[in-house]
């Protein structure tokens, strides 16, 4: 179990706002109801949440001013991917960015986050674990070692450069769902949107089962059938 020295654990939680193909995003949905069944899952744990901006700039600029906040004991971040074929846990950030326009038309000006950094930074959350744990409760998980290129990635590797630099022992790692997520928000009670491998009361589920294997705890039984 992650102890803190301050005597409270605190969980930073964090989605993201809408970008170009996506007008809505599902993570800034997920991640206040996520947080909301965590509170009355894990008593005694404090869980934070923030909706970061796609934008290569301010994106981690915010970012950055959520950890210096916040100070959690874990962080995790969950992003939207149309190839996510249910909870992809991601293994690594990669020191790359996409030259794709950010939520406010804005172009990357380099190819890297860093120019001095590693290639990879490793995620420091239990990914295999988590993946047989959600695999447990027989909802789709993944092992995923490329997190794209574009702002889920450059958080995921900023949050864990940040981490490294400031020699703090934060547990960080970060979730893709499926963007399709947001269908099935839209018909509430009629199970998994054909095209979504997963139903809304799964995510937030599987979300509890995440946060669990990170806190090496278990989260209070919800029905997944919603």
């Amino acid at each position: 179990m992650i102890a803190s020295t301050s005597g409270r654990t605190t969980v930073l939680l964090t989605g993201f706002g809408p970008f170009p193909s996506v007008p809505a995003n599902a993570t800034s949905i997920l991640v206040p109801r996520l947080a909301e069944a965590a509170r009355a899952a894990f008593p005694g744990i404090v869980f934070e949440t923030r909706t970061l901006p796609t934008e290569w700039s301010a994106g981690i600029d915010h970012l950055d001013g959520c950890y210096r906040e916040v100070v959690p004991n874990v962080a995790l971040h969950f992003g939207v991917s149309s190839r996510a074929r249910g909870f992809e846990i991601e293994a690594r950030g990669r020191n790359r960015l996409a030259f794709l326009p950010d939520a406010a038309g804005i172009f990357p000006n380099t190819p890297v986050l860093r120019a001095d950094g590693h290639e990879f930074l490793a995620s420091t959350v239990p990914v295999g674990a988590i993946v047989n744990r959600l695999r447990r409760r027989g909802l789709p998980a993944f092992v995923s070692r490329d997190a794209g290129a574009y702002l889920c990635n450059a958080a995921l590797y900023s949050a864990l450069d940040m981490a490294r630099r400031a020699a703090r022992d934060h547990r960080i790692g970060f979730v893709h769902v499926p963007s399709s997520l947001l269908l099935e928000e839209r018909r509430p009670g009629f199970g998994a949107h054909p095209r979504c491998p997963l139903t809304w009361r799964q995510a937030v589920d599987g979300g509890l089962e995440i946060i669990g294997a990170v806190l090496g705890r278990s989260a209070a039984r919800r029905s997944m059938h919603a």
